[in-house]
């Protein structure tokens, strides 16, 4: 398959840019005017979009790992998102120094005395080195797995060497555990801790399950825009589309199993310390925000999904998907802010600054990655599988 490099993207990547700029200059000033306030809003941000990018590669090394062929054609744009990672990391960075700002147990002096107790046994692991390490850790590991990943496939461009999908197999395989690892910790870190005390070993997996449900529909969303030209136009067909379709189908009703997983869990146990955080979400202003997530993040989703057709249109995987992307950062925002204003939600105009600060910024960073390489891994032993695919029935 004749594949050139791809020069598209030049007016997104100079958009996105702007916008990007511009959302965290405006968060800059927020902050200097409630530091708190912007502080909270840019970790939304980041998770967010952290989380996205994350979920991709997640997503990249399971299909790698299952030697999956149908998804060979789409492969170039998705290995490509989680290199937002490296700005992304770098845009981590104003989170570290506002920490005092977000975590209770940075300056855990004014804490209630039963708060500071269990604070000093959890020391260990909640203090400022182990933190700022960590995500160095964190990074560190997702960054090299996603390069790998990324710079074997555009050196086959070259070569077609089909030793490097053996590498690329391997990799994915071995490096999964690793990469769920860190992703759990990370959402224990940024999210949990906020509200220091509370202690869920299954946190990381409805970081996870919300995070790809954003991952997948941010593939489609690329996948829409690709196909309007050569060579994704003849290369992606609407069985293609329909597997897309059944994943975002599939991982929604997944992340509300999560939800509702999590939510017995800490009810059944009872704990002194863990059940608080439901309370703030459940019976203050914030519950609300609950109900809007159980129908609007699983309910309507999951019955607009169900019909066969809608799975294999493009336009209404589209529509889906900027709606899931919309209520996935509701999701976020719900787990996070309560650390600021347990009495309710408390919207600022930095939310959305932040928001598109971040975004911005990781979407210009992807498509300049993108451009100049071929937008389908034209060398791959496999791109003939991928390109007649066709799944079981």
């Amino acid at each position: 398959m004749n594949a050139p490099p791809f020069t598209g993207g030049r007016s997104l990547l100079t958009r996105a840019a702007g916008i990007g700029a511009a959302g965290l200059a405006l968060t800059a000033v927020g902050a200097g005017l409630d530091p708190r306030r912007a502080a909270f809003a840019y970790l939304t941000a980041v998770v967010y979009w952290t989380g996205i990018a994350v979920a991709a590669l997640i997503f990249l090394m399971a299909n790698q790992a299952a030697g999956a062929r149908w998804f060979v054609v789409l492969r170039r744009m998705l290995e490509t998102i989680p290199s937002a990672l490296v700005a992304l990391a770098v845009l981590f960075l104003p989170v570290l120094l506002s920490m005092k700002l977000l975590y209770p147990w940075v300056a855990p002096q004014g804490l209630p005395r039963e708060q500071l107790h269990l604070w000093e046994h959890r020391h260990a692991w909640l203090n400022l080195p182990g933190f700022v390490g960590r995500a160095a850790i964190y990074f560190g590991v997702w960054i090299a797995v996603a390069a790998l990943l990324r710079g074997w496939s555009v050196k086959q461009d070259d070569s077609g060497d089909p030793e490097l999908t053996v590498k690329m197999r391997r990799l994915a395989s071995g490096g999964l555990p690793f990469i769920a690892l860190a992703v759990t910790f990370a959402a224990m870190d940024w999210q949990m801790s906020l509200q220091a005390f509370i202690s869920s070993t299954i946190f990381g997996v409805y970081y996870f399950a919300g995070s790809l449900v954003g991952a997948l529909a941010v593939l489609i969303l690329a996948m829409a825009a690709a196909t309007r030209e050569e060579p994704l136009r003849g290369a992606v067909n609407a069985n293609h589309v329909h597997s897309m379709g059944k994943y975002l189908f599939a991982f929604t009703a997944f992340w509300a199993y999560i939800a509702v997983s999590q939510y017995l869990l800490i009810w059944i146990a009872n704990l002194p310390e863990e059940v608080p955080w439901y309370l703030v979400r459940g019976d203050t202003g914030w519950r609300p925000v609950g109900v809007f997530l159980v129908v609007f993040n699983f309910l309507l989703p999951f019955l607009i999904l169900i019909p066969r057709d809608i799975k294999r249109r493009i336009k209404p995987l589209v529509v889906m998907s900027l709606w899931m992307l919309a209520v996935h950062y509701v999701d976020v925002y719900w787990v996070v802010m309560p650390a600021l204003s347990p009495s309710g939600p408390r919207p600022s105009w930095m939310d959305l600054t932040a928001l598109a600060g971040v975004g911005g910024v990781s979407v210009a960073w992807v498509v300049s990655r993108l451009r100049g390489h071929p937008i389908v891994p034209a060398r791959d032993p496999y791109l003939e599988d991928s390109l007649h695919y066709e799944p079981h029935q």
